[in-house]
């Protein structure tokens, strides 16, 4: 997946991602983290691909991000084991 980095300091990053349902998932993720102050995805045309915006307070952006990558990988561990128990 291309992850393209328009902007990026300690506590603001603006990233080009291929894909609305990765920005959507990351978005969700990132607003359950309590030092994340503003995470929204934006696109100015549906033909343009979605830009993550992320600001915190308290946890640098690279952090919040990497925490909520590694919530959603265990989230999605647990229901391919809850899966593989069922069949």
């Amino acid at each position: 997946m291309d992850v393209n980095v328009l902007k990026s300091s300690k506590d603001e990053m603006d990233v080009e991602l291929e894909n609305l349902a990765i920005a959507e998932l990351l978005r969700v993720y990132l607003n359950k983290d309590s030092s994340v102050t503003f995470a929204v995805w934006r696109r100015d045309h549906p033909s343009e691909k979605p830009v993550l915006v992320v600001k915190t307070k308290g946890k640098t952006v690279k952090k919040a991000m990497s925490d909520a990558i590694a919530l959603i990988t265990k989230n999605l561990d647990k229901v391919e084991s809850d899966f593989k128990k069922i069949h």
